[in-house]
């Protein structure tokens, strides 16, 4: 991966799409907000309505500014017209070390307590996550972006020491609010269906550096109101209909043992939609099977040996269960 190394600071090129968010915040809905220390903080969602647009470039700030995200009316999956579209030419730099919402962020105790995963290039720059053992990803910056998946604003002593653990100055320091019950946050939740594939490629082994190229779909759910049943439809556009492709280097017999694993119906959890499960869980996470956590349908192409392996399929009936859709 020593690719990495000839691209541009992700946090300094990201600076510049924060910067048009602020720029163009009225007409997408957003609220930005000066905070006494200085940091820079839009609320996507909250105390205002957001919207598609704002989340599609959202999630091309988690990504770093190393992906592009679609919002597309074609039937990639029959019968549901807005579709989410994701490509990266860098998949592991902008999905593992940018997208995935590793750093979990905290403050405070008891039902005041304040709990958000944070998401983005400034990932890179406090590097909390033993994931980046495995990633030959560094980045040097004055500035630094997250994206936090809340409802609520976080206290200004964590936003000090956010900016402290990227290195950065507080007013050098940009935090994206993207409640999941959000249009904004229903959007970048599911433009993560091609990171999700990545993650879980990385958890069976495969070789991350043979990884060149990935696109991937899900179809946009319905927001609502209701947090479990909204976290429950994201998860479920990408576990019931998302569908990717990736293009690796290596041996057919990885390549093709990577296409087998990867869906989420291998998983012993897959059968029905992801609330009802995490109710049955008691809403702990840790007894859910973190494998099942992947796109539905997956195509592998190998570039060495010019052959392609796919394995599972899209299930129109949880997807309907889940999106609250008659027939």
């Amino acid at each position: 991966m020593t690719q990495h190394s000839k691209i541009p600071s992700l946090n300094r090129s990201t600076r510049t799409l924060v910067d048009s968010l602020v720029q163009n915040s009225a007409s997408l809905r957003l609220r930005p907000e000066r905070l006494d220390n200085g940091v820079m903080m839009i609320d996507a969602g909250i105390d205002c309505l957001g919207g598609l647009e704002a989340g599609r470039r959202i999630a091309e700030i988690c990504m770093g500014g190393q992906g592009h995200v679609a919002l597309q009316s074609t039937a990639a999956v029959p019968g549901w017209s807005a579709n989410i579209a994701v490509h990266s030419n860098q998949p592991v730099l902008a999905c593992l070390g940018s997208q995935y919402a590793g750093w979990s962020l905290s403050h405070g105790k008891g039902e005041s307590a304040f709990h958000a995963l944070g998401s983005g290039p400034g990932r890179i720059l406090a590097r909390k996550e033993k994931l980046y053992e495995h990633l030959e990803i560094d980045d040097i910056a004055d500035c630094a972006t997250l994206v936090l998946e809340v409802d609520q604003r976080p206290p200004i002593e964590l936003t000090n020491r956010i900016a402290s653990e990227c290195g950065v100055q507080p007013e050098q320091l940009s935090l994206i609010l993207t409640p999941t019950r959000s249009l904004a946050g229903t959007t970048q939740i599911v433009a993560r269906v091609l990171e999700v594939a990545l993650h879980k490629a990385h958890e069976l082994g495969f070789e991350l550096s043979h990884i060149v190229d990935g696109v991937a779909t899900a179809p946009l759910p319905p927001p609502t109101p209701d947090f479990l049943q909204a976290m429950g439809r994201t998860n479920d556009a990408i576990l019931f209909a998302g569908q990717i492709h990736l293009f690796v280097t290596g041996m057919d017999s990885a390549t093709e043992a990577l296409s087998g694993a990867l869906p989420s119906s291998t998983s012993g959890d897959y059968g029905q939609p992801f609330a009802d499960m995490f109710k049955a869980c008691g809403y702990d996470f840790f007894k859910i099977d973190p494998l099942l956590f992947s796109p539905a349908r997956v195509t592998v192409s190998n570039l060495e040996s010019g052959n392609s392996f796919s394995h599972g399929f899209i299930d129109h009936e949880l997807l309907r269960t889940s999106f609250g859709v008659s027939k």
